[in-house]
C-alpha cells in the first residue's frame, strides 16, 4: 500500500501506533474510544418504510431492520394481525433456524404477506415471510 492511501486510511486511528507523530495534541485514546462507539452503533441499521396492502390499497409506515445477515424479508406475527395484512398459508412450513443453526422457538414459518414496499421514491412489490420477531416489526435481509 501506498504512502499516501495509509496516510488518508480514517481507520488508522484504531492503531495510534502507527500514526507516530501525525497526532499532535489529539488524545489517542479519546479517538479511539469515539470510533469504537460509532462501529458498534452501525450494527444495526433501522429505516423509515413504507407498506402498502393490495387489496385496500392502505398505507402503513414502520420502522425496519436492515440485517446483512439474513437471507429473505419477514414480517412479525403480531404485526400482521394487528394491522390487518392478508396472510396466505404456504403449501409447505419453512424451518426457521438461528445464528446459531438451532431452530427457531417460534417454529416454522407457515404464511407470508405480499405487499408493496416503499423507501425514498421507490416502489418494490415485496412477498415477507411471517413469524415471531419480538418487538421487531420488519426485518430486511440483505442476502
Amino acid at each position: 500500500m501506498s504512502s499516501r492511501l495509509a496516510s488518508n486510511n480514517v481507520y488508522s486511528v484504531l492503531h495510534p501506533e502507527k500514526l507516530g507523530n501525525k497526532l499532535n495534541s489529539i488524545n489517542t485514546t479519546e479517538r479511539v474510544k469515539d470510533i469504537q462507539c460509532t462501529l458498534q452503533l452501525l450494527r444495526e441499521v433501522w429505516l423509515k418504510v413504507g407498506l402498502e396492502k393490495l387489496e385496500s390499497h392502505e398505507g402503513i409506515a414502520v420502522k425496519a431492520l436492515l440485517d446483512s445477515r439474513v437471507t429473505d424479508l419477514f414480517m412479525d406475527m403480531t404485526f400482521a394481525k394487528e394491522k390487518g395484512f392478508k396472510m396466505e398459508k404456504l403449501k409447505k412450513p419453512l424451518l426457521v433456524r438461528n445464528v446459531d443453526r438451532m431452530a427457531n422457538a417460534g417454529g416454522a414459518i407457515t404464511h407470508q404477506v405480499k405487499c408493496n414496499m416503499f423507501f425514498k421514491g421507490h416502489m418494490e412489490r415485496a412477498r415477507m415471510d411471517v413469524c415471531n420477531l419480538g418487538k421487531t416489526e420488519l426485518i430486511l435481509g440483505m442476502l
